[in-house]
């Protein structure tokens, strides 16, 4: 037999003005406002469209959220959604009191958050940040009478500083206002404390501003949800949370934490060699894209990997050695209490031994590694990849016509280029890279990007001398399954 649905119960129900208009307004236990206007039954609900309730004199006034243009009541996530206000007007103050209490009653059930600590970075992307938080962001906070601190990041790694030294008791979370970049050092930080397992469980939000806003976009992607500022902002506001995965990237002592990609090859080379046409905005990809395919690269070196499972027989269709476990390059740590790597989380343990490694020998186009759907607001790179599946997925070429790997791009804003019988697309529980030359210049190596940052640069690569976090040497990957935790829709 099924179970019927229960019956909201009537909270309060009496004859108000509601906008003017005098008519019988009820609440229900459910958290919806019900009435009937010009013979037509409206509804309002307080979780969806309500972002604050406050009281003016004798009238109660709902912060809402609506649909423009309709004249009606309707809760949508769409560009066209408006601020917009509710006046409530009622007999006596007694009838105000008890109306005012039963709404902030169950806004306060809903567990969103009243205290929130925002980064704001004025350098990413087109350098809106600011204007962007001023003009859409602080109204919606204000409307839902969240208090919060703001702070402009003044250079890189500032936001990691800041992560690593803030008083996390006084906050409900953490808003980055930014590209995915401030949203990575927030992770670093918060996981590089002493007491890193109570930090990153913070949630953290993410205000798309910035040139790559891939984290944003995989979140609205997931419920269907438009990719825009206003739709971010309110999913932080309704405070509903997820896990997500992230992966520990480690070479000796050294480890950085990812949350969104590791790219070696064409990809990597188009992120970070474009910047010298940073001028041009995001037209810097697609026409450095072009460059790159008909001046192709193809690079020496193999990987190592643990498929998923479900993937263990899938890489077949290119060539796989099974080697031993002394053939793995794992990358040993040797720490010691006074190494300022040694503070906060060292990554998740694994036992080679126990493992199913797999080699894939380069030479190689593109190695590309992912843990969220989108890579950037038009690209979905890893259109299976999910939140907090334990998993990384592999978007693999290896030899490719220039024609068909220009189609395999041209793909990417569908997630379409991971059909091609050129791209290998699989899930892998555990990763090492051994990065080489290019296959033509032996001088010349690659640059390893990670999550918009360069990890690593080989002899001879755009900006060489620049010292980066790792060397271009081996690198293991782990991923630790719904360790941080992000703001979502729903």
């Amino acid at each position: 037999m099924e179970k019927s649905e229960e019956v909201p119960s009537i909270l309060i129900s009496e004859t108000v003005f509601l906008n003017g208009t005098q008519l019988l307004l009820t609440l229900n236990s459910d958290g919806t406002l019900r009435w009937v206007d010009v013979g037509n039954q409206k509804c309002l609900s307080l979780e969806k469209e309500v972002l604050g309730v406050s009281v003016e004199g004798s009238r109660i006034i709902l912060k809402c959220v609506i649909k423009g243009g309709n004249g009606g009541i309707l809760f949508c996530f769409h560009e066209e959604s408006i601020r917009r206000n509710l006046v409530i007007e009622v007999s006596s103050e007694e009838s105000l009191h008890v109306w005012f209490q039963k709404l902030t009653d169950f806004i306060d059930s809903l567990g969103r958050p009243k205290r929130l600590f925002i980064l704001v970075n004025p350098f990413g992307g087109k350098k809106s940040a600011t204007k962007i938080f001023v003009d859409t962001v602080q109204p919606l906070l204000e409307d839902a009478e969240i208090q919060f601190t703001l702070q402009e990041t003044q250079y890189r790694l500032h936001a990691k500083e800041l992560a690593q030294g803030l008083d996390l008791t006084k906050y409900d979370g953490v808003v980055c206002v930014s590209g995915d970049g401030i949203l990575v050092e927030v992770v670093n930080g918060l996981l590089q404390r002493d007491d890193w397992d109570i930090a990153i469980k913070v949630p953290i939000g993410v205000v798309p501003a910035g040139t790559g806003n891939g984290v944003t976009k995989s979140l609205l992607d997931s419920v269907g949800d438009p990719f825009s500022v206003f739709n971010a902002t309110l999913a932080i506001i309704r405070g509903h949370k997820t896990f997500l995965d992230v992966a520990t990237i480690s070479q000796g002592n050294t480890r950085f934490f990812s949350v969104l990609m590791l790219a070696w090859g064409l990809v990597a080379d188009i992120d970070i060699e474009s910047e010298i046409w940073r001028w041009m905005g995001a037209a810097r990809l697609d026409l450095y894209a072009l460059k790159r395919i008909f001046q192709l690269r193809k690079y020496n070196g193999r990987i190592h990997f643990v498929p998923a499972s479900g993937f263990e027989d899938y890489t077949e269709t290119i060539s796989i050695k099974v080697p031993s476990i002394q053939d793995v390059p794992f990358c040993s740590s040797n720490k010691t209490p006074t190494d300022a790597q040694d503070r906060g989380y060292v990554g998740p343990n694994i036992s080679p031994e126990n493992m199913n490694w797999r080699t894939i020998e380069g030479p190689f186009i593109s190695v590309w590694i992912h843990n969220v759907r989108w890579g950037s607001e038009t690209a979905m790179a890893a259109p299976n990849a999910r939140f907090s599946d334990g998993c990384l997925d592999v978007i693999l070429v290896k030899d490719c016509p220039k024609l068909a790997l220009l189609s395999i791009m041209t793909e990417l804003s569908n997630g379409n280029h991971v059909k091609s019988p050129h791209v290998c697309y699989f899930k892998v529980k555990a990763f090492v890279l051994e990065p080489g030359s290019r296959i033509n210049d032996s001088t010349k190596g690659g640059i390893i990007d990670c999550d918009g940052e360069v990890l690593a640069r080989g002899m001879g690569t755009y900006k060489c001398d620049e010292k980066t976090l790792m060397s271009y040497e081996n690198l293991q990957i782990t991923v630790d399954q719904s360790l941080a935790t992000l703001f979502c829709p729903l």
